[in-house]
């Protein structure tokens, strides 16, 4: 779980501080940085898993796709800052295995993880470039500290199941001996190696990347909670595809495997074509939810074909009717992929969508709000089989959401004007509303300001017109009569909208 992230230098992220709960919802208009940072959150997750110019390219750009190492650093016109820095808090599994199977147990489950990158240039390729290391630390959060560090409102217990353990020294750390900067991987409760060193100028990938349950149990379950953080972006030919037998279990970030996922939860076997008790159990209870964002949903299923080794979801309709996923709507099988995440207890981690409420009715998106709501864990709980670690952020710019979010949840981004000796820019900048638990754990920033709010809260910008006598009037203009100034739709609306008509 990401419970703190300090950004500063990428792209139009400045000195960003934010602190995040188990659900968070980031609103702002385009261009103001939202996507930004989550492109920061997967950059720290490829980070955890590939070499640094492999993750540095993984990284969304104004260019595209290309290689210009330099896109992901603040610039200003041509001239482009030199360093990235970032610093996460998290909460991490207490256990795990690495990639040869090996089993791994966290000595404390807190962790602070500081990193710094250098842009450098090559003689050969002004614009390829590289990435150094200028710093690496992966330190312990004390547990006398977790109830500061954790300043959303929780359970007792839920802290309990996870904050755990105790550590006195630092599992990685940067020293510097004369010009040189050593990155130093140390021994794990004393139970594992001797303390290495690497020169950080020849590291082609960050330490954590390559933690080990041998070397570094700790680290290495700190690098599984980097990797689970992932950007669900639902692709229709993804969620439609069926599976052979024989293909991952789990949802991938673009949807695919569904039916397996689904599968694996009714616990559907090869040559298996009874539904077990189980099995139907499990199919009820997506059904269910399914039929709260979809109207007509009565069944569903996972069609096990033993001639052709495929698994493929059907949907029933309350008329009986069975539908194939490649006969369900986008936005049907978006719902249907949401609904198996949420009922599925390996599904953990942290969890980004983009304007879900994209292509839903507006009906519907409250109980879209709820679903996501209900994706991640409840703090009122300790985690487990049925309480997984799993954390959702989502970003938006819609009304409707901003309304209707729980204003613990709201972060609200913009951009504000700075100048330096490069001149004149725009940076990011995130706020949240008063007398929320952010505003009370950073008392020095400012909350969100009532006249952005209302953006949201009143999307059309209307002011109210007065007559002569100081009443509202509310004669309309037959030309260009927009749809809300019908005289029999005004008296449905609620009270502030319908005064504020012209």
């Amino acid at each position: 779980m990401l419970t703190r992230l300090k950004i500063d230098g990428f792209k139009n992220l400045k000195a960003v501080d934010i602190r995040f709960g188990p659900f968070t919802c980031v609103a702002g208009g385009n261009g103001v940085g939202k996507s930004n940072l989550f492109d920061a959150i997967r950059f720290l997750s490829a980070l955890a898993d590939r070499p640094l110019i492999d993750a540095a390219l993984s990284v969304r750009s104004e260019a595209g796709m290309g290689g210009d190492l330099r896109s992901i650093f603040h610039h200003v016109g041509e001239r482009y800052g030199r360093t990235i820095s970032f610093e996460v808090e998290m909460l991490v599994p207490s256990e795990g295995v690495d990639d040869l199977g090996q089993r791994a147990k966290a000595s404390i489950t807190f962790l602070r993880y500081a990193l710094e990158l250098e842009c450098r240039e090559d003689d050969g390729s002004r614009s390829l470039g590289g990435l150094r290391i200028r710093r690496e630390d992966l330190r312990h959060i004390s547990l006398g500290d977790a109830v500061a560090r954790l300043p959303f409102k929780h359970a007792p217990n839920w802290r309990r199941s996870v904050v755990k353990g105790r550590r006195n020294s630092p599992f990685i750390s940067t020293e510097e001996a004369g010009d040189q900067t050593y990155i130093k991987l140390h021994g794990d409760m004393g139970k594992v190696g001797r303390t290495r060193q690497f020169l950080a100028e020849s590291l082609p990938r960050t330490l954590l990347s390559s933690a080990t349950a041998a070397e570094s149990p700790t680290a290495l379950l700190a690098r599984r909670e980097m990797q689970s953080w992932r950007l669900l972006q639902l692709e229709p030919s993804a969620l439609r595809a069926p599976d052979p037998y024989n293909a991952p279990s789990r949802l991938g970030p673009n949807g695919a495997h569904l039916p397996a996922a689904l599968g694996r939860l009714a616990q559907i076997h090869k040559g298996e074509r009874k539904e077990s008790e189980y099995s139907r159990k499990v199919y009820s209870g997506i059904a269910n939810r399914l039929a709260e964002l979809v109207e007509g949903v009565r069944w569903l299923r996972v069609d096990a074909d033993d001639r052709r080794e495929l698994l493929s979801l059907v949907v029933r309709d309350r008329d009986g009717t069975e539908h194939e996923a490649r006969g369900l709507s986008d936005g049907t099988l978006r719902f249907l992929a949401l609904c198996v995440l949420e009922g599925d207890p390996e599904a953990q981690g942290l969890i980004c969508l983009e304007e879900p409420e994209n292509g839903i009715h507006p009906e519907r998106v409250p109980a879209m709000m709820r679903l996501l709501q209900d994706l991640a864990m409840d703090v009122s709980l300790p985690v487990g089989p049925d309480n997984p670690l799993r954390q959702v952020i989502i970003n938006t710019h819609s009304p409707t959401v901003v309304s209707i979010v729980p204003d613990e949840s709201l972060v609200v981004a913009a951009v504000e004007p700075m100048a330096s000796d490069k001149g004149r820019f725009s940076v990011a900048t995130f706020r949240w509303l008063d007398k929320t638990w952010r505003a009370n754990a950073a008392k020095d920033v400012p909350t969100v300001s009532r006249g952005k709010l209302m953006a949201y809260l009143n999307p059309l910008g209307m002011t109210a017109r007065f007559d002569d006598y100081g009443v509202v009037d509310r004669q309309v203009r037959s030309r260009n009569r927009r749809v809300m100034d019908r005289p029999d739709l005004q008296i449905l609306l609620p009270l502030s909208l319908a005064a504020d008509s012209p």
